[in-house]
């Protein structure tokens, strides 16, 4: 379908709408002019991961299109919690710990963003800027009324909670209202008429767009993206390791790109199209690869991931590593390597037989100690899981398994 605006064109070509209050007429006005859209970001931890960078990659398009992007960092909110998603209450930070992780947080954003003063040019707020200073009583006369209790507990960050007979505070229960009041500020502040996020924030979202129309009079719009997942169905971004920082400090360059690197093979085109400027034409010939040639799509999504994140240089860097431990390093006559029978790959190698058929463990009791620590690893990814299998999905385009003990121990497994 096509869009008058290019803003809306490109949301929809590269698969980022889920629901929007009223697609057309935010088409219309994003062709108009410029228009000012915002996704709000709590603070709870010092780097932002993975899971937020679909949201991130909606102000990224929204400034390609000529659009001005605000980033408004929960400088508040994150002193509330959010209890979308989350079966117990959010540990709660020091007004120190929120604005220490604030400053980490906009060094990510500023790979993605270009921030000044000009027309699109991105501002960060904090809305602590307005929550800190509201006066209880006047809040709840003039905001809180406008508010239904009976569709607030029809929410799913609420009904949820209730439903599994979990806490729900109080001060929870007020997030929504004041994610909607933030709407209503930047509407005010800034003329905002747009807020963005996932699907799980669409009840919020609405909240805020019904909020400005009832106080303001002033018609704003909401635009969500859908839950992205794996071909498998499990949530994207989540790893044996945990959560995958996008801030250096916290994961080096070469494990950000590994895990794109990783990506499973029906889920190359999707990434490339949500997470990378690679033009649609050339996703299109990247995904029709087959075979064995699909792995230099998801080198050159590991390396345009990279790059928008850290840096072209560190994801070129990170590339060649990885080009010469798995093709030189591999290569080598130095490493230690076993033969095993495809059938084997086929019915699934234990890691734990696998550790010590290549002389990395000396026993199972050790392979299982090694895992326990940390320090195993399958094709450069941590192994957690002690009755993990080997397969033969888990082949390179040596038609190779790399093992690791440490980070100076490796071996190889092929298929005979």
């Amino acid at each position: 379908m096509a869009h008058k605006s290019e803003f809306i064109n490109a949301l929809d070509a590269r698969g980022y709408i889920q629901d929007a209050t009223d697609l057309t007429a935010l088409d219309e006005k994003a062709a108009s002019g410029v228009i000012t859209a915002y996704i709000g970001f709590d603070l709870t931890a010092s780097s932002l991961h993975v899971g937020n960078l679909v949201s991130i990659m909606l102000l990224r398009r929204l400034q390609q299109a000529g659009h001005k992007p605000i980033v408004l960092m929960g400088g508040g909110t994150t002193k509330v919690g959010d209890p979308s998603g989350k079966d117990e209450t959010r540990k709660l930070l020091t007004p120190e710990q929120i604005e220490q992780n604030k400053n980490n947080i906009l060094k990510a954003f500023q790979q993605f963003l270009t921030f000044g003063d000009g027309p699109s040019d991105a501002i960060m707020v904090d809305n602590s800027e307005w929550l800190d200073k509201l006066e209880y009583i006047p809040f709840l006369r003039d905001i809180g009324r406008h508010f239904s209790i009976n569709r607030m507990l029809t929410m799913d960050s609420v009904k949820l909670r209730l439903e599994r007979e979990q806490p729900l505070s109080f001060l929870e229960f007020n997030y929504m209202i004041l994610q909607a009041y933030d709407f209503l500020e930047l509407n005010r502040r800034f003329d905002c008429v747009l807020q963005m996020g996932g699907s799980d924030q669409w009840g919020n979202i609405v909240n805020g767009v019904d909020l400005t129309r009832r106080v303001a009079s002033n018609t704003v719009y909401g635009l969500t993206t859908p839950l992205i997942t794996t071909a498998d169905g499990a949530k994207m971004g989540k790893t044996a390791k945990g959560a995958v920082w996008l801030n250096e400090d916290a994961l080096p360059a070469y494990d950000y790109w590994q895990f794109w690197r990783n990506t499973q093979d029906a889920d190359v085109g999707k990434f490339l199209r949500i997470f990378t400027d690679v033009p649609l034409d050339e996703i299109a010939r990247l995904e029709a690869l087959e075979g064995q040639d699909i792995n230099e799509a998801k080198k050159i999504l590991a390396t345009e991931a990279t790059a928008m994140c850290r840096g072209r240089a560190a994801a070129e860097a990170a590339a060649e590593t990885a080009r010469k431990t798995f093709e030189e390093g591999v290569s080598g006559a130095s490493l230690p390597r076993i033969e095993i029978d495809a059938a084997r790959l086929h019915d699934g190698l234990s890691v734990i037989d696998a550790f010590v058929e290549t002389g990395l463990a000396k026993s199972k009791g050790e392979a299982r100690r090694l895992i326990r620590g940390g320090g195993a690893k399958l094709n450069d990814v941590k192994i957690t899981d002690e009755a993990q299998t080997l397969s033969s999905s888990d082949l390179d385009d040596h038609q190779q398994i790399k093992l690791s003990s440490g980070k100076k121990k490796h071996a190889l497994i092929e298929a005979a």
